[in-house]
């Protein structure tokens, strides 16, 4: 296991107010749990420690990067910084011109003979153009002279003059660390970029220190929909100039003429980010020894493309805004372009504070896992001196993943998860089936508004649009597929029937319903077509071009095109098939996995040189799974891996036809699993389902109880020979307790001919590591709460459960009580609705080894062949 395997974590420095002994205590806490590296963001600082507060890229700053990343080194720890502080791009060397910038606009009705009464500084306006009868058009800003007089009367009117310059948006860097602060950069400004990173260049100019990994830009939350070069950019881009339909672009009127001419603005604005701003951030990186992390989302721009302008595409999911389908947006910019890696920030708001469990992590874990990541980073853990009281210093957003939490004690255990199915989904290559193409022009051809920043909050532009529709129902199919867009299609070449990109190969393209598409789009997906490639257009060919330069000519060419794709489609064995989805993958001979019609079973896959992996979950809410799966990839053998336990093993398997198996298993809600196939076979000792064999028996008390860690005091132990919550009783300390408890019980076996017994703890608030007989059983962090056991007495058995808690009682109390913690500069701290947080009111939580605890004997299942 290395420290690209195992997961990473945001790691916040309050005013960067670190020190060197406490750095190595948290570095080193950091890597006995199982991390592999950390993610420097310098925000806002602590209340009360303003004098510990080290200025970003100041000398000492420097000198604490440098100790840490060689720090983290001799622990086998990465480290990753942000390019900047708190989150976007900016600071205080981004000058007013470059700084994110809102488009103002001001028109003026002239009659004949005047002239606009304009009442904006000339050095300010960008465009000024008249509009007149029979379309005409006078651009007047050639003719504004410095002192604002203006060369230009209305002739026969009237007319329209509109006046068009920018205006800081007043958006700085959120939660900036001191030295960071500033306004946030134009990503639509090419000068903008380059003059930030010379703040950098600067800095790190006599810079001798070790480095970090990798650079990091966060989720586009600028205010931002122009820029100085914008209007230059664009003529360059789309062929004609934009103040020339300022009006429709103003006024949205026309609609299909404002629609177009928005279209093309939006298409510049994402190339802009494309091609040159993120590209620029890259190349500097590069010529420093750096990679770079980018997420995308968030952005106005084309996804995909904005993905793979980083060498690690980096996705979130956020609270309840949780959906596998975009999250894929992120692993297929990796797989189109051959990256190794797909991150995420993982567990931003996963719940509200301090109720977080290590089970819900698990299954966001998963969910990520599905969407393509295999590089997870915690969002995540807050540097705090051991000298700031309970519970230290914290970020708001954050899952509180830091040694202070009681949960950290189990934490080792995801760690452990997360780093055996990370080790498998970065071998061998991605394997998906399916390019889906994403018609984005449909979505920019609407003409109202300026920018639309694509989020994952509201999601109506992908759920709501035919891309999503499309993916949803190839995914609840079945299908394995990356999205593509209209840039990457340019890169691609037919090989032997297959659809080749620099990541390798797909067998089939996928063309969702679109009305509009751009000419070289559909050129290249008919060369494909000819050259052998299934390409299917679940609805009809498009019947239109994006865009407003040369219309009517590139109408025309569409024409011709779309003929020439009718022809490929009537052939007696077409590879461009029109109007239906299913019917031609299974014509192309795509194969699909017929497990997800299985009671909520989720899969992906990666091909090796010899066989596949299979990371396979049941995402049902309630369904348990229990049968037999046929994979679709064809296999001689399978071996099971078991990615929370490390177990291994040759499942019961079958023959499903020439050179395929069936294998099966069974997967509670929750549960997840590693399939390995091979060509050849596996030297593995058999893998057993247990079945019940008889009666269940309860386990009476008397229980020990024990606490052994924890605050703000350890509670009395005491005796029960009922179980349920340690907050039950009236006991003060009890309810006030956060940390671990440990059960202790004597039992015989019951009289039953048994060697295999289940153990089942019933309910856990909220983790469990379990002994019996002095023997580590492992660590359960979601239900079911189950164990299989062997080897044991007929009498004086000892089952140890050591329960940690969350900690959000002892959070309650401190509030209840009055007492300050939420000492932070900023935001301080807020719950999930961003309100003050307060848990003064919460009710007292859940806690301990809740029951009924039960024995009962189990025998190897019994399958028909």
């Amino acid at each position: 296991m290395t420290r690209q395997t195992r997961p990473w974590t945001y790691w916040w420095w309050m005013g960067s107010a670190v020190d060197k002994t406490n750095l190595v205590r948290e570095l080193t806490r950091y890597r006995q749990a199982g991390l592999g590296g950390v993610h420097i963001i310098p925000i806002y600082g602590a209340r009360g420690w303003e004098d510990r507060y080290i200025p970003y890229l100041s000398p000492a700053w420097l000198e604490m990067l440098d100790f840490t990343v060689r720090q983290a080194e001799q622990l086998d720890l990465g480290v990753d910084m942000t390019t900047g502080t708190g989150w976007c791009f900016g600071g205080p060397k981004v000058a007013p011109d470059e700084a994110n910038a809102l488009l103002q606009t001001r028109s003026y009705t002239v009659q004949t003979g005047q002239k606009p009464d304009l009442d904006i500084a000339p050095g300010q306006l960008q465009a000024l153009m008249a509009f007149g009868p029979d379309q005409q058009r006078v651009d007047l800003l050639p003719r504004l002279a410095a002192d604002g007089s203006l060369n230009w009367t209305a002739p026969a009117g009237p007319w329209l003059v509109i006046a068009v310059w920018q205006r800081f948006s007043g958006q700085n860097v959120k939660r900036a660390a001191p030295g960071g602060e500033g306004p946030m950069l134009n990503l639509f400004e090419p000068r903008a970029m380059t003059n930030f990173l010379r703040w950098f260049d600067d800095a790190f100019a006599h810079y001798t220190g070790a480095r970090p990994r990798a650079q990091y830009h966060d989720s586009y939350e600028y205010r931002c929909d122009w820029a100085p070069s914008l209007l230059a950019e664009f003529e360059k881009r789309r062929g004609y100039r934009l103040q020339d339909h300022l009006d429709a672009f103003v006024r949205g009127e026309p609609p299909d003429r404002a629609a177009r001419v928005k279209s093309d603005y939006r298409e510049t604005i994402s190339d802009l980010m494309v091609e040159v701003t993120l590209p620029l951030w890259t190349a500097w990186a590069h010529r420093h020894g750096w990679i770079t992390r980018n997420e995308a989302h968030g952005s106005p721009g084309n996804w995909i493309d904005l993905y793979a302008a980083a060498d690690i595409p980096e996705t979130e999911m956020f609270h309840r805004d949780r959906n596998r389908l975009l999250s894929k947006f992120a692993s297929s910019a990796a797989h189109l372009t051959g990256r190794p890696l797909v991150s995420s920030e993982t567990g931003t708001w996963l719940a509200e504070h301090f109720t977080e469990t290590l089970g819900q992590m698990k299954e966001l874990l998963d969910d990520l896992f599905l969407s393509g990541v295999n590089h997870v980073l915690y969002h995540g853990t807050c540097y705090s001196p051991d000298e700031a009281p309970w519970p230290g210093w914290l970020f708001y957003a954050s899952f509180q993943m830091n040694p202070r939490n009681p949960i950290w004690r189990d934490v080792p255990a995801l760690n452990l998860y997360a780093t055996r199915c990370q080790a498998v989904l970065q071998t061998g290559r991605p394997d998906q089936d399916l390019l889906l193409y994403w018609p984005i022009h449909d979505l920019w051809h609407d003409p109202s508004g300026t920018v639309r920043n694509l989020t994952i909050h509201a999601r109506d532009w992908f759920e709501t649009q035919p891309i999503g529709q499309t993916a949803e129902e190839l995914w609840d199919r079945g299908y394995a597929f990356d999205y593509v867009s209209d840039r990457f299609l340019q890169q691609a070449v037919a090989d032997h029937g297959e659809v080749r990109l620099p990541g390798g190969c797909w067998r089939a393209i996928v063309i969702p319903p679109c009305q509009r598409m751009p000419l070289p789009t559909l050129r290249k997906l008919i060369e494909l077509a000819e050259a052998g490639v299934p390409v299917i257009f679940a609805g009809p060919l498009p019947t239109d071009v994006p865009g407003l330069a040369n219309l009517e000519a590139r109408q025309a060419q569409l024409r011709e095109l779309l003929a020439r794709a009718r022809t490929l489609a009537s052939r007696e064995d077409p590879r461009l098939f029109i109007g239906r989805l299913h019917p031609p993958l299974l014509a192309a001979g795509i194969p699909r996995e017929s497990m997800v019609e299985d009671g909520g079973l989720l899969y992906i896959r990666r091909a090796l040189t010899n066989g596949h992996y299979y990371f396979i979950a049941n995402r049902s809410s309630h369904e348990a799974f229990e049968g037999w799966i046929t994979l679709a990839r064809p296999a001689r053998a399978v071996r099971l891996l078991e990615p929370m336990t490390g177990q291994h093993g040759a499942p019961p398997q079958k023959p499903a036809g020439p050179n395929h198996v069936a294998v099966y298993l069974r997967l509670w809600p929750g549960q997840s699993l590693i399939l390995q196939t091979t060509q050849t076979s596996f030297d593995d000792p058999p893998w057993i389902w247990w079945t019940a064999s008889g009666p269940t028996f309860p386990l009476q008390g008397p229980w020990q109880v024990e606490f052994i860690e924890g605050g703000p005091t350890l509670p009395a132990g005491f005796q029960t020979r009922s179980l349920g919550s340690w907050t039950e009783g009236g006991d003060p300390d009890r309810e006030r307790f956060a940390g671990t408890a440990r059960y202790t019980l004597r039992f015989d076996l019951p009289a039953w001919n048994a060697t295999q017994w289940r153990l089942d703890l019933g309910r856990i608030a909220q983790s469990a590591r379990v002994r019996v007989n002095g023997h580590d059983l492992g660590t359960l962090l979601q239900p079911p709460w189950q164990l299989t056991l062997r080897d044991l007495q007929p009498t004086n058995n000892l089952l140890e459960v050591e329960v940690t808690s969350v900690a959000a009682n002892r959070i309650r109390d401190l509030d209840r009580r009055g007492v300050p913690w939420k000492n932070f500069h900023d935001i301080n701290f807020v719950n999930i609705n961003y309100r003050p947080f307060n848990a003064a009111d919460w009710p007292i939580r859940e806690c301990g080894l809740l029951g009924p605890v039960t024995l009962t004997p189990v025998e190897p299942i019994q399958l028909n062949p």
